[in-house]
């Protein structure tokens, strides 16, 4: 794995006001050197793909988003041999059962929930450092 204090993160959010929020967030942590944000899981796929863009260290993807969704995009990235290493991380507002079940048998890292406050949103990068630290 890259080094802890120069992470790159790639998120996939498709609402803009979220998106906001989480992009300042990591940007903010002196952990993340760059972010990267796309719309859905097609451009996360698309990106990933591109050759001239830089192959992030960490995923962030939501779950219910336009043409192809978080899950969908996961299947292929944790499937796909130069991909599937990258720790891939999920957060959701949907607490559904069934999302978290296929993600842990993915191989997903975590499951975050969404959070309802900016303060909360802060805590994103801190428990995602704290997993891929082990």
């Amino acid at each position: 794995m890259t080094e802890k204090y120069n992470l790159h993160i790639i998120i996939a959010e498709d609402d803009n006001d979220d998106a906001d929020v989480i992009f300042d967030t990591f940007t903010q942590n002196p952990n993340f050197r760059k972010v990267s944000l796309v719309a859905n899981g097609e451009e996360l796929l698309n990106f990933l793909k591109d050759t001239s863009t830089e192959t992030p260290d960490v995923i962030l993807t939501d779950i219910n988003m336009p043409i192809l969704d978080g899950i969908e995009a996961l299947q292929e990235i944790l499937t796909t041999s130069e991909l599937k290493d990258i720790p891939c991380f999920v957060y959701s507002t949907s607490i559904n059962p069934s999302y978290k079940e296929k993600c842990d048998l993915m191989g997903v890292k975590a499951y975050l929930i969404k959070p309802y406050s900016f303060e909360a949103f802060a805590e994103i990068p801190k428990t995602i450092l704290g997993i891929i630290a082990d």
